[in-house]
């Protein structure tokens, strides 16, 4: 009976058109994109973690696609003590992208974007650490949106 289940789930599944995203079928084009280099602060580790999850070289030459990102960040004190010290801060990252072949035509935009908080302790090396920390894994989450954005689009135009 479960052997029969399993056959009846399998033709159902190749029926609805499901395709899974990821494997060795995206994986030349997500490596051919190449990601510009980001100008402000989280910039550095943002394409760092683009370039891991895509795979890619971080050079330029002979790609096929570029990525242009600006970001915008901001930070709010969220949390008090009674003599209005802030405690706690939440970091927003967000981040809009641009997806071009190498001729500069304009293949797909998006934004994605994310928030960390870390608290603020007494020792300023260690609340530094924690802001550092928060604004690292806001990075890496941002660059797996994009990531499977990108692959999403890559899948939705397959040659």
């Amino acid at each position: 009976m479960k052997k029969l289940a399993a056959i009846a789930l399998c033709v159902l599944l190749a029926g609805c058109g499901f395709h899974p995203m990821y494997g060795n079928s995206l994986a030349p084009q997500l490596s051919s994109v190449y990601v510009e280099p980001i100008a402000e602060r989280d910039g550095y580790e943002l394409r760092n973690s683009l370039i891991d999850v895509l795979q890619s070289d971080g050079d330029a030459a002979g790609k096929a696609y570029r990525l242009k990102i600006s970001l915008n960040e901001s930070s709010q004190g969220i949390a008090l003590q009674n003599d209005a010290t802030i405690t706690r801060y939440n970091n927003r990252l967000e981040a809009r992208y641009t997806l071009s072949d190498a001729r500069g035509n304009v293949l797909t935009t998006g934004t994605q974007s994310e928030m960390s908080a870390y608290n603020v302790v007494v020792s300023p090396y260690a609340t530094l650490v924690a802001e550092q920390d928060a604004s690292k894994r806001a990075a890496q989450e941002v660059a797996e949106r994009i990531h499977l954005d990108l692959g999403v689009w890559f899948r939705q135009h397959k040659k």
